[in-house]
């Protein structure tokens, strides 16, 4: 083929400048001879003469095997789909019989005519069955993946089609038959009659075919009955009938679309504004399905996902078979235990609704959903407008529903908290008391707790397990509100949680009950992912596997912080002191995480929890929103008394004849003893310790600097100097908090304040570094034994290094807190003959120079033979309300594992161990004690016959 090349005379700046082009040389030989052409323009010509021909060639291409369009209304409708519950129960069928009747136009309203064309249309009359601009406009929409409102490109004669002829999937392929086939419509039908093609055969859901089975199937009425408001909603369906179901989940979606159907009729000239207002606010009722249907909001958010995957008419005629991950038992026990609860909520606390949603952690399927307490039941009041003021609204599914979480939010701002970017522990103080965290919208964020209480220093245990919100506050200002954000999303929480600040961690931001279920199952796994799923399989009607459930496990967080949050919310004592012993939040011999919500203005109220084999959500409440009073529950209405009694009974009853599982703990968690009320290893000066659980990456490495020493002497009651002779000083303990920003006066100021209004003794002089308070310097270490070492019998030796620009006038040795003894000359090294319970003990020493200065050290040894028994409930200090669970756990495995308690010195027998379990390597022992002895205060220890003892815990009854 020839080079063709021209020159292209172009006029710049005055001159005229020539460039030139070649055409390139074709791979193959034409079958005629392409004469060159004389110009540009003729090229053109030329090019646009191909194009027709090859749009024809098209035409005639996709022509010669399309239907008759003179033989519409004789079309075939397929099979129905139907779906099951994970056993192949049927939940619902959806129908493959067409309703249809065929009514003349005569017998259709005007404005039931006019709202299609409005909507659809609005130059049906004017074009010739393709709207060009339309099409264009649609294919941006779909580029950009706008959703079921994104169409608006094809006439009402091209929806016929494709509906009523084609298929209605989106493809380009599909589009072409369309084109032509609608063409070929409008030139052998007059408009009137296209018209009434459509409005006879267009889906309007529910298998209805056609405006006449629709007014029946959705108003039990002819279609010339149809008012004006009922018209327009019958106008809105058409373009996703299964999205826009009345009864399904989208029913806001609805009544909006109806609203823009009115306000297109008024814009187009069919109605008056006084019209629209009045079909806007006319309340419209619609009859319920009467097709059996089980588990429907369930089904119908399946069906939903269906219909956006395989379109709407695969799904109503396509034949499908789909297996659900439904159990249908626990759905009945949801159903039941909602049911169960629905008159007290709604006469005690005017919670009028509830749903709840059931995981399974190992795989994220859904197992059971129930949306609302009656989804066959009625509004309330009857007289309420959807979206408005109705506090129950029986086809809304308020598991899809955005609630606010209230304190059921606080787990994932603690467990980023506890990941390795922060490195807290479980026993990191916080201070809880009222601190203005800077201004939000506008206002000063000062949060206060539920019960306008200050408790002062508490552990991040305490602060979760008793759900307290300044403390939780503080947490999300120490992690960041990005990275809780983003610890959420990756759980699977799917909502915004945009704008929200601070107020993030007390529910400020909105979430789906299905997703924080999810999330929480997510939890329950240890940390380890798999997306949530109503789907187990989906056939086609040929047997095919169109789509089938496989397990993608991702590890989202890190299993040690996990396995330290689950600690929090399965340690009922922590939580006791505010939801008492004996709350719903318990399982009677189970190991159940749980925590409760409760929203601003008693709006929402929320149980969350999980067993490893079963997580489970509760939201109670209302479905109308804002700040209008008739929305809101009682006050008082709280998530432990709306929503944890219907989560109890249905955990009781879905796990009663399931064996108790045990959360699995994960390599590197070690459990050792803390100061108090800093959650520091304790020193010497540390008045109170206590057991703590931590991963090995956040054991705390820095002693407590909370409980300090000063030198006093004690003739003058002045601090001591170097003039003071040793035998005259005395020490003085002082508790010294700082907050957690020290050099942040908004959160330091308020906890001094607040220590100093509870008693506590500040000295007049605090020294920057406590253990030197002037006068020179000091430090001591101890030498041996090391931390950590285990110590096997007894005596055992301590060495102290104690050193100072001023003598040493005497070092003193504690254990557990104890005095033992005390030493005036070098070396330090004090035998050790007191008798210790197996287990961990604090070693501490505390060295003075003659001008008072103190210097602490601290180490933790482990006292008795390896492979012993431990005392793993209770914790040590456990404030107890009976029935209480004891248990030891061991490495060897022991026939025999009693129970004591301490009266005075004498042991007495609680009873031996009922229960004997593999755990983690090891072997545990444990026993339900149902009565307390007549004291208020004991010590309970394990043995074995042949000596093996624990250590001794104290509780306290209250």
């Amino acid at each position: 083929m020839k080079i063709y090349s021209y020159r292209i005379k172009k006029r710049s700046h005055g001159s005229i400048k020539t460039s030139k082009f070649k055409f390139p040389k074709l791979p193959f030989r034409l079958p005629f001879k392409f004469k060159r052409p004389k110009n540009v323009w003729t090229l053109i010509f030329r090019a646009f003469a191909m194009g027709i021909l090859f749009i024809a060639l098209l035409f005639l291409y996709y022509a010669k095997d399309l239907p008759d369009p003179n033989k519409l209304i004789e079309r075939d409708v397929a099979e129905n789909t139907k779906i099951f519950d994970r056993e192949g129960k049927l939940l619902y069928e959806i129908h493959g019989e067409v309703k249809r009747t065929l009514i003349e136009l005569d017998q259709i309203p005007e404005y039931a005519k006019q709202a299609s064309i409005a909507i659809e249309d609005k130059d049906f009359y004017n074009h010739h069955g393709l709207y060009f601009r339309g099409i264009a406009r649609s294919l941006f929409r779909y580029v950009i993946n706008l959703g079921p409102e994104g169409g608006g490109g094809s006439t009402l004669t091209q929806q016929f089609v494709k509906n009523a002829i084609l298929t209605n999937k989106k493809t380009f392929g599909r589009k072409i038959p369309e084109a032509i086939l609608s063409l070929e419509i409008e030139a052998r039908f007059s408009k009137e009659e296209i018209l009434k093609l459509y409005l006879n055969e267009i889906p309007y859901g529910r298998n209805a075919y056609g405006i006449e089975a629709a007014a029946f199937g959705y108003f039990g009425k002819s279609a010339n009955e149809l008012s004006l408001a009922e018209s327009a909603y019958l106008a809105a369906l058409p373009q996703a009938p299964t999205f826009y179901n009345p009864l399904g989940p989208n029913r806001a979606a609805l009544d909006a679309r109806k609203d823009r159907v009115l306000a297109a009729m008024r814009e187009q000239g069919y109605i008056s504004p006084e019209q629209e207002k009045t079909a806007t606010e006319e309340k419209v009722e619609f009859l319920k399905t009467k097709t059996a249907i089980s588990a429907p909001h369930f089904v119908l958010m399946v069906q939903d996902y269906l219909a956006k995957k395989y379109g709407e008419k695969t799904l109503a005629e396509g034949g499908l078979r789909v297996y659900t991950t439904l159990d249908s038992g626990l759905q009945k026990i949801a159903e039941e235990a909602i049911k169960a609860r629905a008159e007290t909520n709604s006469t005690k606390y005017n919670a009028q609704n509830a749903s709840l949603v059931a995981v399974d952690p190992k795989t994220g399927q859904i197992l059971a959903l129930v949306g609302s307490k009656d989804y066959f039941g009625e509004s309330f009041p009857k007289d309420c407008r959807p979206g408005k003021t109705c506090l129950f609204e029986p086809n809304v599914n308020t598991a899809l529903s955005q609630l606010q979480p209230g304190s059921s939010f606080k787990p994932y701002v603690y467990a980023t908290a506890f990941g390795r970017d922060y490195k807290f522990a479980p026993a990191a103080m916080l201070i809880d008391v009222v601190t203005n965290f800077g201004t939000f919208n506008g206002k000063n964020y000062a949060p206060e707790n539920y019960n306008n209480r200050e408790h002062g220093p508490v552990s991040m245990r305490s602060a979760l397990a008793g759900s307290l919100n300044i403390p939780a506050v503080k947490t999300l200002a120490l992690v960041g509100v990005d990275k809780a954000v983003q610890v959420a999303r990756d759980l699977g929480i799917t909502s915004p949680m945009a704008d929200c600040g601070l107020s993030l961690v007390l529910g400020g931001c909105e979430v789906r009950l299905i997703d924080h279920v999810a999330a929480f199952g997510v939890l329950a796994n240890g940390g380890v992912k798999n997306e949530k799923t109503a789907i187990l399989k989906v056939l086609d009607k040929n047997g095919n596997t169109l789509e089938e459930f496989e397990e993608n496990p991702k590890e989202i967080l890190d299993p040690q912080a996990v396995y330290q949050l689950i600690s929090i919310m399965t340690d009922n004592n922590a939580r006791s002191f505010v939801f008492g012993a004996n709350s719903p939040l318990t399982l009677p011999g189970r190991e159940v995480a749980a925590k409760t919500g409760t929203t601003q203005n008693w709006h929402d109220g929320w149980t969350m929890g999980f067993t490893p084999s079963l997580a489970a959500g509760v939201w109670a409440g209302n479905n109308c929103g804002g700040a209008n009073p008739k929305c809101l529950m009682k006050e008082g209405a709280d998530g432990v008394f709306v929503a944890a009694p219907i989560w109890n009974q249905f955990m009781k009853e879905a796990l009663k004849d399931k064996p108790a599982e045990r959360f699995k703990e994960p390599p590197g968690i070690t459990r050792i003893i803390v100061d108090a009320t800093s959650g520091k290893l304790p020193t010497a000066n540390s008045p109170s310790t206590k057991e703590e659980v931590f991963a090995d990456y956040n054991r705390p490495q820095d002693y407590d600097n909370i409980h300090i020493s000063l030198a006093y002497d004690s003739l003058t009651n002045l601090p001591a100097d170097p003039t003071t002779p040793p035998e005259r000083i005395t020490y003085k303990n002082f508790t010294v908090f700082q907050s957690e920003q020290p050099q942040n006066p908004g959160w330091e100021n308020p906890v001094r304040d607040w220590a100093i209004k509870n008693g506590y003794l500040y000295p007049s002089r605090v020294p920057t570094n406590p253990t030197q308070p002037g006068f020179g310097e000091i430090s001591a270490r101890i030498t041996s034994p090391s931390d950590g070492q285990q110590i096997e019998s007894l005596p055992f030796f301590v060495g102290v290094e104690a050193q100072g620009t001023n003598p040493i006038a005497r070092v003193d040795l504690f254990i557990d807190g104890l005095f033992i003894k005390s030493m005036n000359t070098a070396p330090y090294r004090f035998e050790v003959n007191k008798i210790l319970s197996n287990g961990q003990h604090v070693v501490a020493a505390k060295a003075l120079d003659a001008a008072g200065n103190i210097a602490d050290a601290s180490i933790i040894i482990s006292f008795g033979s390896q492979g012993g028994l431990e005392l793993t409930d209770p914790a040590y200090n456990t404030l107890a309300l009976f029935p209480i669970t004891l248990a030891a756990q061991s490495a060897k495995k022991y026939e025999l594992v009693n129970f004591y308690y301490l009266e005075g010195e004498i042991e007495k027998l609680i009873g031996k161990a009922e229960k004997i379990e593999n755990v983690g390597g090891g072997f545990r022992y444990s026993l339900v004690w149902d009565n307390a002895p007549d004291i208020k205060e004991f010590w309970v220890f394990a043995k074995t016959p042949d000596g093996q003892e624990t250590k001794k815990v104290k509780i306290t009854v209250p």
